[in-house]
């Protein structure tokens, strides 16, 4: 098997394993909150395991550090929203409301990292609002909250993948994984306390030891969905196009939805509205990199943030 052929193959399962993670957040019984501060946990006690980390920590400037602490705190509020959405909602509702990622950041990108605004990006964003229209009223009225706190999470995507894009060439890229998400890691916990009272549906106790299968699927969660693909996507990345990653990530919504029902019979609580929702949803996301020239991959070590949103852009 050609080096080529064999990238695309690893990242689709790459793409597939970042599908199960919409699904895992729904088999763990844990709340939104002590859901994603162990994962993130977890994920950073491994990061601190690489000596090239610490150096790393160690050569970057304290205005940088904090810079990048800065986001890592939207990606916590990115996660934290995202499992909030599963909760309440379902996990295909929450990968649909991912693919709109793709639409804020034509909005909040230009503005972010400095580049000139895309007619044919905003063009898109219109072309979705038909989509997203379907797939409110093809959800029960009780799941309309997990949309809007779906929504909510792809709007922190949006924003902290712009400004990665602008800070990411100050320093190494694993390093700064592992100070974003510590750095969410800390807000999570400085947040616990005033969760009960700002969002009770996300609240709950975060040194308790989870559950044996809460434990299992958050070291599947962590290890086979996080650090598993962000390795392997390294390799993947570096043996194919830019172009060709973006239209594999893409996938990943897909992926969810049809392992969802598979797995969950999702499909039970969702009407043929939905799914003509999504179908339009993902035909804009699917044109997005086919509008735009094919660029080169520059970083594609920062990973470890949102799966693989916005990674080859």
């Amino acid at each position: 098997m050609n080096p080529a052929t064999k990238a695309h193959w690893q990242i689709h399962l790459c793409v597939l394993l970042w599908g199960f993670t919409a699904i895992l957040g729904k088999l763990i019984t844990l709340p939104a909150l002590p859901l994603v501060w162990w994962r993130m946990g977890l994920v950073v006690l491994a990061l601190l395991l690489v000596p090239r980390v610490w150096r790393g920590v160690r050569a970057m400037p304290p205005r940088l550090l904090l810079a990048y602490a800065g986001v890592g705190v939207l990606v916590a509020l990115h996660w934290l929203t995202f499992y909030g959405a599963i909760k309440l909602a379902n996990a295909s509702i929450a990968a649909t409301c991912m693919a709109l990622a793709t639409v804020f950041t034509a909005v909040i990108e230009p503005k972010l990292a400095r580049r000139r605004f895309s007619k044919r990006e905003v063009l898109l964003g219109v072309l979705v609002l038909p989509g997203v229209a379907l797939v409110v009223g093809g959800v029960s009225v009780d799941m309309r909250i997990g949309i809007a706190v779906g929504a909510l999470s792809a709007l922190f995507v949006a924003v902290f993948g712009s400004l990665n894009k602008r800070l990411v060439e100050h320093a190494d890229p694993l390093t700064v994984t592992a100070v974003e998400l510590g750095a969410g890691t800390l807000a999570l916990t400085a947040l616990a306390p005033l969760m009960p009272t700002l969002f009770p549906a996300f609240a709950g106790p975060l040194l308790v030891l989870p559950s044996p299968s809460d434990a299992l699927w958050l070291l599947l969660l962590a290890g086979a969905c996080t650090l598993f693909p962000f390795a392997l996507s390294l390799v993947a990345l570096r043996h194919m196009s830019a172009f060709s990653a973006q239209m594999a990530v893409n996938l990943e919504p897909v992926y969810a939805i049809v392992l969802a029902m598979l797995l969950l019979s999702e499909q039970r609580e969702l009407t043929p509205m939905f799914y003509g929702g999504v179908a339009i949803i993902l035909v804009a996301v699917f044109m997005h990199p086919l509008l735009h020239p094919q660029r080169r991959i520059d970083h594609p070590e920062v990973l470890g943030t949102s799966e693989a949103k916005g990674i080859v852009e």
